[in-house]
């Protein structure tokens, strides 16, 4: 729905101007018979004029129009922003022209603006559909080479991403229960310089494009280290990102003011820092230096230190070593006497073993091989009838050193047990014999061997005398 159409005798008329641009009444051209042909600016498309419930004049495509044509695919909150610039172009005395496309059609204006005197246009944007950065830079470009001013308008209640990239502002629609007024809600700031930073501003829209018109307030760009901005929406401080505003020439100047002020407090700073970072350094080198003399008279004193205990060491194990060799010395007479001692004790063992091997010897020999045999018959009745264990009685039966030279004899069964010693030597017997069963075959051997061990448990078998045999 267009708010301009091409009269085939007069040009272009504009439905939001009384007389819409060419001294005619709205009855001249609205139902009027024979109906006028009038055709769309962007399509071509025959128009007719109508009405709003709301009053508000415009023309509309006949059926069958062409689905790309922009002027009738925009919304009807578009045209109402396209109306509400245009009307506040024309309150601060300029032309306001809709839809107003470039002659080579490289763009089309939404509201263009221009000076009484012709001298100045500027180009009002409601743009309200998604757009890239790249292409709105792009169509910004394209007005400015043929030096038409533009800013861009977006009604969204959320910042576009382009708000700052280009010079733009974005506007609140009026408040059901408050003052029917558009606002400039984001876009245009102040610099306050004592917090040294931008500040949002709300202003009406319709004062916003006077001053705009006017250059009271023109796009500025944010220095880097301003574009970081507060702002309180819903209750909460939330930080924003703005590269550029609409803002005063005062406000420029403060912001270059306030960053040459950073700028030499800066360099102030910086030259601070290089003051007392080369105090710093002549600190740490005085302090390197003494540091590397303690450690010089460390080392030297340590060396002296050194030396000194390598004396006393070298004097400690000179002494230690004496007193080794004197140890040793000592070490060596003593093991000779023990060595001497010893084989002195294991040729008196040896001696005494031989004499008690040989009287052993002659002990045993005084029994005949028939004497023994009855000997060991009668150990054997006697566990029995004594103690009831049967004893085995060895085929051969041997000496044992260990038991005085007697012949050990051992229970039978699982066990084992050692029962008692048949007939020890008298000579060579041993005290642990008095813990066992000591067996004698008469009375004077049981006497021979009481002398020995006198607490021994000696058994004397009785046996009678056979003529003696010798053994050897």
């Amino acid at each position: 729905m267009p708010f301009t159409a091409l009269h085939p005798d007069l040009g272009r008329l504009d439905a939001t101007l009384a007389d819409l641009g060419h001294n005619l009444d709205w009855a001249q051209v609205h139902k009027a018979r024979p109906r006028i042909p009038l055709a769309c600016p962007e399509c071509d498309w025959s128009l007719h004029p109508k009405v709003s419930p709301s009053g508000v004049r415009f023309f509309c495509h006949d059926p069958g129009r062409p689905p790309s044509c922009e002027l009738s695919n925009e919304s009807w909150e578009h045209h109402m922003l396209k109306l509400e610039m245009a009307g506040a172009i024309r309150a601060a005395g300029w032309f306001a022209t809709l839809e107003v496309p470039a002659e080579d059609g490289s763009w089309r204006a939404d509201v263009m603006a221009a000076s009484v005197d012709g001298t100045q246009r500027m180009a009002w944007e409601a743009q309200l559909s998604p757009i890239t950065l790249d292409d709105i830079q792009a169509r910004t470009d394209r007005y400015l080479d043929e030096g038409v001013r533009v800013c861009w308008v977006s009604p969204h209640k959320r910042p576009p991403r382009w708000i700052s990239a280009v010079p733009a502002v974005r506007v609140r629609a009026p408040e059901e229960q408050g003052p029917q007024l558009w606002m400039v809600d984001d876009g245009l700031a102040g610099f306050d310089p004592a917090a040294g930073r931008w500040i949002f501003r709300e202003e009406e829209l319709l004062r916003f494009v006077r001053w705009a018109l006017q250059e009271q307030v023109v796009p500025v760009e944010s220095l880097p280290r301003y574009r970081r901005v507060y702002r309180v929406v819903d209750g909460e401080q939330r930080q924003f990102r703005r590269s550029q505003w609409w803002t005063s020439a005062q406000s420029a100047a403060a912001q270059e003011k306030h960053d040459a002020m950073r700028q030499r407090q800066e360099l102030a700073r910086e030259e601070r820092e290089a003051r007392q970072k080369l105090l710093k350094e002549e600190a740490d080198r005085q302090s390197r230096l003494q540091a590397e003399q303690e450690q010089a008279r460390r080392a030297e004193e340590a060396e002296r230190l050194r030396e000194k205990r390598a004396e006393e060491s070298r004097v400690y194990w000179e002494k230690v070593r004496e007193l080794r060799e004197v140890e040793d010395a000592r070490r060596a007479r003593e093991k000779a006497e023990e060595d001497a001692r010893l084989a002195l004790e294991q040729a008196e063992l040896e001696e005494t073993q031989r004499l008690a091997l040989e009287t052993a010897r002659a002990w045993w020999s005084r029994l005949s091989q028939q004497q023994r045999a009855e000997l060991l018959a009668a150990v054997a009745e006697y566990a029995w009838r004594e103690s009831n264990v049967r004893v085995d009685i060895p085929e051969n039966p041997t000496m044992s050193s260990e038991y005085a030279y007697g012949v050990p004899v051992y229970t039978m069964g699982r066990r084992r047990l050692l029962y008692g010693v048949v007939r020890p030597c008298p000579v060579a017997a041993s005290p642990g014999i008095a813990r066992l069963h000591a067996f004698t075959r008469s009375a004077q051997e049981a006497r021979e061997l009481s002398a020995v061990i006198p607490e021994g448990r000696i058994i004397d078998l009785d046996l009678p005398e056979h003529e003696q045999l010798t053994m050897y």
